[in-house]
């Protein structure tokens, strides 16, 4: 007689009934388990202001997928060249460098919720005005370029701010916690966003993903207006350019912070092809595919997200930096031989699960060792570099591709990615020993943050054990 398999029973002694199971109670994870995998929601529970701000940038970054999934498209359909699309980089970047730099001082200088609010409603602005050129019988291409470089302009101003709230909302000891959920927020809206907004453009085209980007701003204002203030200190100056380099002298000094700018670096110019997905979509025949090669990355990052717990038992927060960006090439390489779509979906999620750990690591070393008075200016330094190396990345891919083809784009990028990390180790050996039970940065930015008298700051954490 033929078995059953799909489930086991055993007699209750009680009642004497039959009780199913679809797996054996040793096969079951255990709740320890689980709460060591799963994410740490303690600074959501925490901090009403955290929540709101997680939720403003969650929404904003869903709609933001839209306009960014939408205009690469736009271009590529008005000029068929893989150089054009490219080129939005190159447009971003002298906007991201002079705006991301200011951003980080304004962050020191000025209310940092009132900076969020201003810059938000202007990239509201930016795309009512991308909904108005789509809508035209023919749109026009050079709108596309100036509204991506005025949106990182904008984006250079905002984001130090809203990273520099961060530490002042939460426990410091919750700040790992903070960091893995904010890298999930970004998981999220790349995995849906690129998913949903392919298929809004496939169904209404174009204007639609603009007048989703549009709607999600205006959700997101409410929420941001919500956040209580977080005003500079007593004794801040008036924003001014030349106060950045205090940031960067300070930021020189430690070549475990330098070392994460690097690390991140060698991964997004090098290893974010980005600009290739509407070519690689058409040369496997699946240009049906376009949507999840965008949401790829963001499908892995949001795996890694969601058994991250273990990132909070970490210590030596340089390790995972750096072999995680030596993970992105690794996945870029193989990207490079796949001739079928969802063997190259599954490389683009490695490397955005590697990505996430990295993110988490460098953002819990930045926001765990950083005073508060330099740390405006230090998140612009990170804004640069985040905005930057993505932008050098596509003008790199584009380039290449152009004259090389894209699996030399792709192959060549993942090998130059894994070159760097290896050089990055061996050339900063602070970053792979840093740990944050012994560093005295983060000692002194524990006492400092509790010792404010704004009385904004977060609550006092206790010191991490075997902090120096």
């Amino acid at each position: 007689m033929p078995m059953r398999t799909s489930t086991s029973t055993s007699t209750s002694p009680r009642k004497g009934r039959p009780r199913f199971r679809l797996l054996p109670p040793r096969l079951l994870p255990s709740r320890a388990l689980l709460s060591r995998l799963l994410p740490n929601t303690a600074p959501w529970r925490s901090s009403r202001d955290f929540r709101l701000i997680w939720s403003s940038g969650a929404v904003t970054l869903l709609g933001s997928v839209f306009t960014m999934t939408a205009i690469p498209l736009q271009i590529a359909d008005l000029t068929g060249s893989p150089l054009a699309v490219g080129a939005v980089g190159a447009v971003e970047l002298v906007p991201t460098v002079v705006f991301g730099l200011y951003g980080g001082v304004l962050a020191d200088r000025a209310d940092r919720r009132t900076v969020a609010l201003l810059t938000e409603l202007a990239l509201a602005g930016l795309s009512a005005l991308l909904l108005a050129n789509a809508l035209l019988g023919t749109p026009m291409l050079w709108p596309l370029y100036a509204a991506a470089g005025c949106a990182a302009a904008l984006q250079g101003l905002q984001q130090p701010s809203v990273e520099a709230m961060v530490p002042r909302l939460v426990p410091h000891d919750q700040l790992v916690a903070a960091g893995s959920l904010l890298s999930l927020r970004w998981s999220i809206a790349g995995l849906a966003g690129p998913a949903a907004a392919g298929v809004v453009v496939a169904a209404a085209g174009v204007p639609a993903a603009y007048l989703v980007d549009l709607a999600t701003f205006l959700v997101s204002l409410a929420l941001l207006a919500g956040v209580r203030p977080v005003p500079s200190a007593r004794d801040a100056e008036a924003p001014q350019l030349h106060a950045f380099t205090e940031g960067v002298r300070y930021t020189a000094r430690r070549p475990e912070l330098v070392g994460t700018y690097l690390a991140d670096l060698a991964a997004t110019v090098f290893a974010l092809p980005t600009a290739l997905f509407p070519f690689l979509a058409a040369e496997l025949d699946a240009r049906w595919a376009l949507g999840l090669l965008y949401s790829a990355a963001a499908a892995g990052g949001l795996l890694a997200a969601a058994t991250g717990g273990w990132t909070e038992r970490v210590a030596r927060h340089g390790c995972p930096v750096l072999l995680s960006a030596a993970l992105v090439g690794a996945a870029m390489v193989t990207a490079a031989f796949c001739r079928n779509v969802w063997a190259l979906l599954l490389c683009l999620a490695a490397a955005g699960a590697a990505a996430w750990v990295g993110d988490t690591f460098r953002a819990a070393i930045w926001n765990q060792s950083v005073p508060d008075g330099l740390r405006g200016r230090t998140a612009g330094l990170e804004v640069l570099v985040g905005s930057a190396g993505p932008a050098l990345g596509d003008i790199r891919a584009g380039g290449l591709a152009a004259r090389q083809g894209i699996r030399a784009a792709l192959r060549s990028g993942g090998l130059l990615c894994l070159a760097s990390t290896g050089v990055l180790t061996a050339a900063l050996p602070a970053l792979w020993r840093y740990d944050r039970r012994t560093d005295p940065h983060v000692a002194a930015a524990l006492a400092t943050g509790a010792d404010r008298e704004t009385g904004d700051c977060a609550p006092r954490a206790r010191a991490p054990e075997g902090a120096a």
